[in-house]
Parts: structure tokens; C-alpha cells; sequence
């Protein structure tokens, strides 16, 4: 089997499903046998990774299906507006491109020349990543702040102010 990018390029592997079954919009979500989730629309075809589109508030619509190349081959609006397989795809490759680990305590963060290094506590286990030195945590909705590595790993954490002393301390110039 191939692997498949999802939107933090690391590749996961999936299995084969059925032929697509065409849309009235035409648009149609399969995988091929190679485990790579395709795209079908207006009679062409193309092995594509799912892109989440803004607003973070809905994470489940505006989803950007990329070529190898990330150019936008399809865009779904709503995953309703997708018949039952093609949305079954559609979820299954959110679900393993959406994979976030929430930080529960910050331990250190130390700047390097161009790198920031972080040790961290997650829900999932402890954590060592790094992030650009230039690249700042995104706020989202809710107070929250969404750090992507450099590798394409998300990290979230949900509520800074609910974390330790040293966890906000260590967070000070990401925090207002």
C-alpha cells in the first residue's frame, strides 16, 4: 500500500474501498487501491489530502481537497451535500488529518537561534517538539492557542489560563 498526506504531511495508510458513485454536483470521494484517498469530479480524477479551510469554528465544512502539488482540486462546502461512501472517505481522512495533541502542562520552552524548543505534558503523553523561532501559537475561538511544529504536529492548548503557575509562566509571552 501507498501512503496518503494529510494536512501535517505525515502519511498514513488506508485501506481500499469501492468504486465512487457519481454526485449530482459531481463530486465523489473514494480510495483506490493503493490506500490513497482520490477525488473525482467533471470526469477527472486525482489522489488528493484533506485541508481544513477557516473559520476553526466549523471544522467539519469548506474542506480544500489538495493535489500533490497543494493546488485546490475540490472544495466541499457541506460533507451532506456528498453521498453516503463519498462523505464515509471524507470523514475517515479528517479524522486522521485532524489529529491534535492538547497540552495539559508546559514544562519548558527555550529559544535557540532560529528554533524554539518545547517539553511538554499531553493528554497523550509527554512531548518534545520544536517550532520556528518566527512562528507564533494561532489564537482560536475560545481562548485557546493552536501551535503547529515544525514537522505539521498540532498542539493545542485549550484554556491557558486554567494550566499551572509554571505552565503560564512558561507561556507568559503567548498569553495576553
Amino acid at each position: 500500500m501507498y501512503a496518503t498526506r494529510t494536512q501535517s504531511d505525515r502519511p498514513i495508510v488506508a485501506a481500499a474501498s469501492a468504486e465512487p458513485v457519481p454526485l449530482g454536483r459531481g463530486l465523489s470521494l473514494s480510495r483506490g487501491v493503493d490506500g490513497q484517498l482520490r477525488a473525482h469530479q467533471g470526469g477527472e480524477s486525482c489522489a488528493v489530502w484533506v485541508c481544513r479551510s477557516f473559520p476553526w469554528s466549523e471544522p467539519t465544512r469548506f474542506i480544500s481537497l489538495r493535489d500533490e502539488d497543494e493546488k485546490e482540486f475540490a472544495l466541499v462546502r457541506d460533507p451532506s451535500d456528498l453521498d453516503a461512501a463519498s462523505r464515509c472517505e471524507l470523514e475517515r481522512a479528517l479524522a486522521q488529518a485532524g489529529f491534535v495533541l492538547e497540552i495539559t502542562r508546559v514544562l519548558r520552552v527555550e529559544e535557540e537561534v532560529e528554533i524554539r524548543s518545547w517539553v511538554v505534558d499531553t493528554v497523550q503523553g509527554r512531548r518534545h517538539f520544536q517550532t520556528r523561532r518566527d512562528d507564533w501559537p494561532q489564537e482560536v475561538p475560545g481562548g485557546g492557542l493552536l501551535i503547529r511544529d515544525v514537522a505539521g504536529d498540532l498542539f493545542l492548548v485549550a484554556k491557558p489560563g486554567n494550566l499551572d503557575a509554571h505552565s503560564r509562566k512558561a507561556l507568559w509571552a503567548f498569553i495576553d
